[in-house]
């Protein structure tokens, strides 16, 4: 008969796994497996609780960010004439509210000054012979292109050349030659009036003071100082709607008014530099300064310019914007200044040309 021998527990040692010893520290139980695991599975849950909320955070604060302010065009340190290539000078551009008195006479200077070189057979736009001429023409520009009108005046001229013939016209003849220029019936009371006034108050001649001008029809301030400082040479502030655009573009003034931009702008400059300083501005806003898409990117005054960024930056693009000699295409004058020509401007084509 076999005998059965009894496994002999030691103390600490657990009945289940009789036959292995396992010695427990003096005076301390050992925790339970089950209770070790369930402790490690809440930290898990815990930790992953906490990196869950921290990301959830930090996706919330990335949102609540502000976006990066968008950084405004700046002008080039150095920008060239589109023709000339000669290099413009770097200058600080400050806003009204940062610019002085003194700062602004400067700079308004300078603007002119760069332009003087640009554009130095800059010249009224209007083909004309005398006075008379050049005082119906500018009448006519009314609303319509030079170019327009110097297509027109040559048959208007050729058969009423003098302010005797054109008040003894008939209406009609005179409407159906004005017709290219638009709202011509207005034009034809215009021109026919003021030759009368002309024959009837001032002996057939144009007076040279603005009082009288601006008494004649359809002769205002514009008009009048294009006439007294290009065909008499009394310096005269021609406020057109390229000046107006320009002069508030540079900052010059914040006036809306054409008379009361007149006295701001002119205040600026010596009275003797007000005729070529209207051709400057008139020139470059029909050439690089355009009213809906500015060549910023070719303009010699990139520089001097608040504005600057508003039209075109890149300098290949700009480019294809230029108009006029500057842009390699015809001007507006029939007869053109011989410096103009000088210049590498070409002659615009006559009424009906190709």
């Amino acid at each position: 008969m076999t005998k059965r021998t009894a496994a002999v527990s030691e103390p600490g040692e657990r009945p289940e796994a009789a036959g292995k010893k396992t010695t427990a520290a003096p005076g301390k139980k050992t925790a339970p497996a089950k209770k070790a695991t369930a402790t490690g599975k809440a930290a898990a849950k815990k930790s992953a609780t906490t990196k869950k909320a921290a990301a959830a955070k930090k996706s919330a604060t990335a949102k609540k960010a502000p976006a990066p302010l968008k950084k405004p065009a700046v002008a080039p340190e150095k920008a060239s004439a589109a023709v000339k290539g000669t290099p413009v000078k770097t200058v600080a551009v400050k806003t009204p509210r940062e610019e002085s008195r003194t700062a602004l006479v400067r700079r308004a200077r300078r603007i002119d000054r760069e332009l003087a070189e640009v554009y130095p057979y800059a010249h009224p736009e209007l083909d004309f012979e005398n006075p008379f001429q050049l005082l119906v023409a500018t009448v006519l520009s009314a609303q319509t292109t030079d170019l327009r009108v110097n297509q027109t005046t040559p048959a208007l001229f050729a058969k009423y050349p003098t302010p005797e013939d054109l008040a003894a016209a008939n209406p009609e003849e005179v409407e159906e030659i004005l017709r290219p220029t638009g709202f011509f019936r207005a034009k034809t009371r215009s021109v026919i009036g003021l030759s009368k006034a002309l024959t009837e108050e001032f002996g057939g001649e144009v007076p040279g003071r603005l009082e009288d001008l601006v008494k004649l029809p359809g002769v205002g301030r514009k008009t009048a100082f294009v006439v007294l400082g290009n065909a008499y040479g009394r310096p005269g502030i021609t406020v057109d709607t390229h000046f107006q655009r320009l002069v508030r573009r540079w900052r010059w003034t914040e006036e809306t008014d054409p008379d009361k931009i007149e006295a701001a702008v002119g205040a600026l400059f010596p009275k003797s530099d007000w005729t070529d300083l209207s051709h400057h501005v008139i020139w470059h806003g029909r050439r690089i300064c355009h009213a809906r898409k500015p060549a910023c990117g070719a303009c010699p005054i990139a520089p001097l310019c608040p504005a600057y960024g508003e039209g075109e930056t890149d300098p290949e693009k700009a480019k294809k914007l230029l108009k006029y000699e500057k842009g390699g295409f015809p001007g507006q004058r029939l007869n053109p200044p011989q410096a103009y020509l000088d210049a590498g401007g070409t002659p615009a084509p006559p009424l009906g040309a190709g």
